[in-house]
């Protein structure tokens, strides 16, 4: 069992803990753990022989037991009980915003429900808003939330699709014959949802024989279905990999091919014709003869296109640009200058201000920008105007004693449901860049929430908006919002806008970095970290960027810190 399989069964426990009613502080220790194990950034393994991981903050004698019998056995005896106890339906009805603990317990004392059919069941026959608290409005957000769960059920988070694939790769490189292997589709595409996962190999050998030894390896469940062209392979925990294979001399186009999306292969295709060749899946023909490509720059080259970095590949008008010369240099994680969104133990996150500004040091950036959230987030720890201050104080004390990263004051103010930033102006005044974020009210209409997201933006010390739309990837569709009005007044105001990398926001959409940037609009690229390994967020924000064709000069915290302080200041 891998660090994500060891998080899901702590997650697990913990809900099952909570449904039974059990201590507040021993759901909380499997929660903490979860995300301690989830964001741990060595293997696990090592750390639990070494005992490494029973040292490490947020892993306590019970969670470690669970955690080692997990590696060990790829089960969690715990958990198979609370199975048996609570019916694992209740769990599934956690997933469905605004069915929190005590609702699931009601629907289930109540009415006797335990399944996620017998919910919609009830929610549409009325038992459910004549329960007390719920109401039409509450059935009617169940039935939504229904909804959304068959519509994402299939996808998985783009972190945990890359860290499966990443260990399939490295199982199909080292399989006899195969002289190259590379992760490709979605994953590589850095989509924000990923369905399958895909490779590329360059190998003599058959689909059909290369699928036989993942499975004898115990890499695979089972061969699904094979083809000349590659196979599909059904995994332990039921995704689907599809591997395309090719001799070497082919490989450029089956990695093209395999990466996709279908509508980048079919402009592909258009163009390739209109140029005299045929293009499909068995590879580039000319008059009939295949033309070797032994990498994908040779089959663009052939077809008189720019290299077209994966990120690009989603059908819009990449083939065009290609054709007429080359496209932009995308951002790179190495132009940020600055990790910007990082909370400490101050509010909810798990690391002090000195280890975060340590590891970042490390990292090789100029700047760290704290934001912690303000009072108003009391659910989060929420800072008062005391701790706001001592804060400050530990922060001057850290720039005064160590050269080599400047720690930035900053907070993650909440944009009320009035539109007014927590805090009062004076207190505003002592930050050196203020996020403002919705972190409440989602159940506004288009309208309400649209100004209040720009009434914010009046506000002269909002630096950025914070995760603009408020969409928690397969949890949580965006809140209502009309997202052109946002960007266009950003623009007008000089307030730039956050592309928060935490692998369940991913938000802005790469769909709307173009329309932001053309607009004038700067972009924050953030990790809104709550812990060291939340730092590596700062990946994954660029690769929402690069997906947006954006380029270093777009991003905000490309700049050195006196330049992004003289954005902030203007704003003032």
């Amino acid at each position: 069992m891998d660090k994500h399989g060891v998080a899901r069964v702590l997650e697990e426990i913990a809900a099952f803990l909570d449904l039974r009613g059990e201590n507040v502080f021993k759901v909380r220790a499997f929660q903490n753990a979860a995300r301690t194990v989830e964001a741990f950034p060595g293997d696990l393994d090592a750390a639990l022989a070494s005992g490494e991981l029973a040292a490490t903050k947020g892993i306590g004698p019970a969670t470690l037991d669970v955690v080692r019998e997990c590696l060990a056995s790829g089960r969690s005896g715990a958990l198979e009980t609370l199975r048996g106890e609570v019916p694992p339906g209740l769990v599934e009805m956690l997933r469905i915003a605004g069915m929190g603990v005590a609702k699931v317990r009601t629907v289930h004392e109540e009415l006797g429900i335990a399944t996620l059919a017998e919910l919609e069941s009830a929610a549409r026959d009325g038992r459910l808003a004549k329960l007390p608290r719920f109401g039409e409005r509450t059935a009617a957000k169940v039935l939504k939330g229904l909804e959304f769960l068959r519509r994402t059920s299939v996808f998985r988070l783009a972190h945990h699709a890359a860290r499966q694939a990443e260990q399939l790769r490295e199982t199909l490189a080292a399989l006899p014959g195969v002289a190259r292997v590379e992760i490709a589709g979605s994953v590589r595409r850095r989509c924000e949802v990923i369905r399958d996962v895909d490779f590329a190999v360059a190998t003599p050998a058959l689909p059909q024989e290369l699928g036989e030894r993942l499975v004898r390896s115990g890499a695979a469940h089972s061969v699904v279905a094979t083809d000349p062209a590659g196979i599909t392979l059904r995994l332990a925990d039921g995704a689907t990999a599809d591997v395309y294979c090719a001799a070497p001399p082919r490989y450029g186009h089956a990695l093209i091919w395999a990466t996709g999306s279908a509508a980048h292969l079919a402009l592909l295709v258009a163009h390739a014709a209109s140029r005299g060749f045929a293009l499909d899946a068995a590879g580039l023909t000319e008059n009939g003869a295949i033309v070797p490509c032994p990498d994908e720059e040779t089959l663009f080259e052939v077809l008189g296109l720019a290299s077209i970095p994966p990120e690009l590949r989603e059908g819009t008008d990449e083939i065009a640009r290609a054709a007429a010369g080359p496209l932009p240099r995308l951002l790179e994680r190495s132009d940020l200058r600055g990790l910007l969104h990082v909370h400490t133990t101050y509010s909810d996150g798990t690391n002090s201000v000195a280890e975060l500004a340590e590891a970042c040091r490390a990292l090789g950036y100029a700047y760290l920008g704290i934001t912690d959230h303000s009072e108003a987030a009391a659910y989060a720890g929420g800072l008062s105007v005391e701790r706001v201050r001592r804060q400050h104080e530990e922060i001057d004390a850290w720039n005064s004693a160590s050269p080599g990263l400047r720690v930035l004051k900053g907070i993650e103010a909440d944009i009320l449901v009035d539109g007014a930033l927590d805090y009062g102006p004076e207190l505003l005044d002592s930050f050196d860049f203020v996020i403002g974020s919705v972190h409440s009210r989602f159940d506004l209409d288009e309208r309400t929430m649209t100004e209040r997201v720009l009434r914010a933006m009046a506000d002269r010390h909002l630096t950025i908006l914070g995760h603009p739309t408020g969409r928690l990837l397969l949890t949580r569709d965006p809140y209502p919002l009309d997202v052109h009005r946002v960007i266009a007044r950003a623009a007008e105001a000089g307030v730039a806008i956050e592309i928060n990398g935490d692998p369940q926001r991913l938000d802005l959409d790469w769909r709307l970095c173009r329309e932001a940037r053309d607009a004038g609009v700067a972009i924050a690229v953030s990790t809104d970290a709550h812990s060291l390994a939340g730092l590596a967020n700062a990946d994954l924000g660029v690769g929402t960027a690069r997906k947006g064709w954006l380029e270093a000069k777009d991003i905000l915290n490309t700049r050195d810190a006196e330049g992004f302080l003289e954005h902030a200041k203007a704003r003032r």
